[in-house]
């Protein structure tokens, strides 16, 4: 069931951008802070309606301006989890859940609510209030009650904004397993790239309510005119890997179709899979394979493109065995090196530059 949104405005929001979403596909909204994100989730959610628009989900239209047909947000068939959790306070988490469960028969909404909490980990809590859960908990509850309505579309909106770090990369975690078992199509509106990158299948970069670009992840992650509206310290790759073992140092040693890599100590079994984020400013390149470095991580890459801009930098895309590797130099290292497509050269990582919330479990 496919989710299509068409959406154009000259104020008081300037909207210009057109999308879809496959069946059980996570696609990003991001961009600058203003830039109309979430007003095209409330678009989809029916809180907001721009000039011209349309907005259908398989082969039921939600929202056509020009037939003017526009289901309130109530006949949505969607879930949403904002920000804010927005649970109420005088109800259990379980009953929490049972409040998105209208349509379902009375007899059937215990047990569901109480899978679903089972499926965010909550089912030991199921009986406290919100104000008896952290942030985290909170959230949780949120998605599950989301779910609860068996929606057609499932909307995200900045929703791990309000927690910690810590917390954020446990919920990332379980967004990314629970999606396992989701077919709906999912927007998340999200300003932390990081997220972005690490949880969704593809993105549509926003500035001033204009789409960007638009496509998958690791296409619009070296995408110059995406680079430019999310700025260029962005630029990273994501590379699959899989735990080999732990070491004696307190070393994970990962196994990648590039070769090993080393990282400080990761909380997970050996055969864990793993999605590892590389910012491209932590990458050095050399043309020879170089000795005598503390750096550990040393990968063998074939350059595929190298973009230059308006400073002093490039951004220089290799390939190493089948993952892409960015790294950020200055356009007087690409001429010393003799960069070009095609060359052969050796890419290093320093083993304590990978931030611990940029690796991240996957199903």
């Amino acid at each position: 069931m496919t989710l299509e949104v068409m959406a154009r405005a000259e104020g008081p929001i300037a909207l210009n951008l057109a999308f879809k979403v496959e069946p059980g596909e996570l696609l990003a909204l991001v961009g600058p802070s203003g830039s109309g994100k979430s007003t095209v989730l409330r678009t989809i959610a029916g809180l907001w309606t721009p000039t011209t628009a349309c907005v259908r989900v398989g082969g039921e239209t939600w929202l056509d301006t020009a037939r003017k047909v526009s289901l309130s947000p109530h006949q949505r068939k969607l879930g949403m989890v904002f920000q804010s959790y927005a649970l109420f306070p005088h109800l259990t988490a379980e009953a929490n859940v049972m409040a998105a469960m209208t349509d379902q028969p009375k007899a059937s909404r215990v047990p569901e609510a109480r899978r679903l909490l089972d499926l965010v980990n909550l089912g030991g809590l199921r009986q406290r209030r919100p104000a008896d859960l952290s942030g985290g908990q909170q959230q949780r509850v949120a998605v599950a009650r989301a779910l609860a309505r068996n929606p057609k579309v499932l909307l995200l909106d900045e929703p791990f904004s309000a927690v910690d770090r810590a917390t954020r990369d446990s919920l990332h975690g379980e967004i990314r397993a629970l999606r396992a078992g989701l077919t709906m199509p999912i927007v998340l509106v999200t300003h932390d790239m990081n997220e972005a990158q690490m949880l969704a299948d593809r993105l549509v970069v926003i500035d001033a309510g204009q789409m960007v670009t638009s496509g998958p992840t690791d296409e619009v992650m070296v995408d110059a005119a995406a680079l430019r509206a999310l700025g260029i310290r962005e630029a990273g790759s994501a590379l699959h890997a899989r735990i080999a073992a732990h070491e004696a140092d307190e070393l994970t040693r990962l196994d990648t179709s590039a070769g090993p890599i080393w990282l400080p100590l990761i909380d997970a079994a050996p055969g864990a899979a793993l999605l590892v984020r590389i910012m491209a400013h932590d990458i050095i390149l050399s043309r020879q394979r170089p000795a005598g470095l503390s750096a550990l991580n040393i990968l063998a890459v074939t350059v595929v493109s190298i973009r230059t801009g308006d400073g002093p930098g490039a951004l220089v895309t290799c390939r190493a065995g089948d993952e892409v590797i960015l790294a950020r130099i200055t356009r007087r290292s690409a001429r010393m090196l003799e960069l070009a497509p095609g060359v052969s050269c050796h890419a290093i990582l320093k083993s304590m530059s990978v931030a611990r919330d940029h690796i991240g479990l996957t199903p």
